[in-house]
C-alpha cells in the first residue's frame, strides 16, 4: 500500500497544532492510560449519552475531584471525550481507547516495556546499542532478559507478542499443513505457542523449537504441561553465533515475527544458515509484519512505531522490515519465495521459501 508517497493535505494552520501534538506526545500518552487505569473512561462510557458531571465523578471514584478534572480537560482536547452543559461525554476515539485490544495492547506495551527506556533512544541511534535495556537490566539485547523482566514488562511483551501472531495463527497453520509437514524446526519459539498450536492441529507432527536457553526452558515445560513432550523437543543455541548451525532434521522452517529482531546483515547470516540445512524440498516459512503491506495506514503505523522499540530497547540494529528489504536478504541467501501471502491475521504476511 502506498500510504506516505505525497504531502499531508493540511493547510499550515493545521500543520501548526499537529507539531504541537507532537511536542506534548507523552502527556497524551499519560494521560490517556490514567483515564483508563481510574476508571474515568469507563464511568463516562457508563453514563452513556446524556454523560456525567464531574461531581457524579468524584463520587463513584476513587480519585480526587482535581485529578479527575484535569485528566478530563486534557481528554477534551486529545477527543477522547466531549462536553454537554457540565456533562461530559466518550467520543469516538475514547471508545476505541477504552474497548480495542489492540488499542489496550499496544499502550500496555509503550508504558510497561517501552516508556522509560524511550528517553535514551538518541543514544540508541548514536550507538547501534539498545541504550533503553539498561532500565530493565545488564543484557545487550532484551532476549536472553525476557524472562527476568519485572511481571507486568513481561506480561505486556508476551501479551502483545502473542495478539499479533495469535491472530494469524488459524489461516496460516492451513497454509503450512497443505504441504504435509512431517518435522518443524520452530526458530526462535518463544514460550512455544506456535509449536502446541502445531502439535494440536496434527496428531503426528513433531516440533523442534530451537532458541536461547532461557526462553527454551519455558516453552519445554509448557509441552510438558500440554501432554506433548515426546513430540516437542528443543535444541539450544545462540543465533547470533555465526558459529551455531541450524538443527538439520526438519523438513520444514518457521520463522514468526523473529527475522525482525536482527540486523539486516544478522538476518542475512540467520538465512544463510537456514538454507544450509535445507533441501530442495524443504520449505523455509517467514511470517511478518511489513510496513508496506498493511492493508490500513493505522497498520503502517503500529509497525514503524514497534521499529523504535527494537531500537531503544531490544537490540538497537533491528526493525520492522519493508518487504522489498526481506525479498533482496532471501536472494542473496540463496532462496526464493516460492508463495507470498498478504493480509493474514492482522497485516500479517507469509512468505514460503525455497532453496534455489
Amino acid at each position: 500500500m502506498a500510504f506516505y508517497d505525497k504531502p499531508a493535505d493540511l493547510s499550515a494552520f493545521n500543520a501548526k497544532f499537529e507539531a504541537q501534538k507532537i511536542a506534548f506526545a507523552p502527556v497524551a500518552f499519560q494521560v490517556a492510560r490514567c483515564l483508563l487505569k481510574f476508571g474515568i473512561l469507563k464511568a463516562v462510557d457508563d453514563a452513556g449519552k446524556k454523560g456525567v458531571s464531574l461531581a457524579t465523578l468524584t463520587q463513584q471514584l476513587d480519585t480526587s475531584e482535581y485529578g479527575i478534572s484535569v485528566l478530563l480537560d486534557m481528554g477534551l482536547s486529545m477527543g477522547l471525550v466531549w462536553q454537554q452543559d457540565d456533562n461530559f461525554i466518550l467520543d469516538k476515539v475514547g471508545y476505541f481507547l477504552l474497548n480495542a485490544d489492540m488499542a489496550l495492547k499496544n499502550l500496555d506495551f509503550t508504558h510497561h516495556v517501552c516508556y522509560q527506556g524511550l528517553f535514551e533512544l538518541d543514544k540508541a541511534i548514536e550507538t547501534g546499542k539498545p541504550e533503553g535495556l539498561k532500565v530493565f537490566g545488564d543484557w545487550q539485547t532484551i532476549y536472553p532478559g525476557l524472562s527476568q523482566l519485572p511481571e507486568e514488562a513481561k506480561r505486556s511483551w508476551f501479551e502483545f507478542d502473542h495478539y499479533y501472531s495469535d491472530h494469524a495463527f488459524p489461516e496460516v497453520l492451513a497454509l503450512l499443513f497443505e504441504h504435509n509437514p512431517k518435522h518443524i524446526l520452530d526458530v526462535g519459539g518463544n514460550t512455544g505457542k506456535w509449536s502446541l498450536a502445531c502439535t494440536k492441529h496434527d496428531a503426528d507432527i513433531n516440533v523442534t523449537i530451537m532458541d536461547l536457553p532461557g526462553q527454551l526452558n519455558v516453552a519445554l515445560e509448557n509441552a510438558k504441561a500440554a501432554g506433548v513432550a515426546d513430540r516437542v523437543h528443543g535444541h539450544e543455541t545462540d543465533l547470533l553465533d555465526e558459529n551455531r548451525t541450524f538443527f538439520a532434521g526438519a523438513d520444514t522452517i518457521w520463522m514468526s515475527q523473529f527475522l525482525d529482531c536482527f540486523s539486516k546483515s544478522e538476518t542475512l547470516s540467520i538465512l544463510k544458515r537456514a538454507a544450509d540445512v535445507m533441501t530442495a524440498d524443504s520449505r523455509l516459512y517467514i511470517l511478518e509484519t511489513y510496513w508496506d503491506r498493511q492493508p490500513y495506514e493505522a497498520g503502517a503505523y503500529c509497525v514503524n512505531a514497534t521499529s523504535i522499540y527494537f531500537t531503544a530497547m531490544a537490540n538497537g540494529n533491528s526493525r520492522m522490515y519493508h518487504s522489498k528489504d526481506m525479498m533482496r536478504l532471501i536472494q542473496e541467501a540463496g532462496l526464493y519465495v516460492d508463495q507470498d501471502t498478504d493480509d493474514l491475521g492482522l497485516g500479517h504476511t507469509l512468505l514460503a521459501c525455497k532453496k534455489k
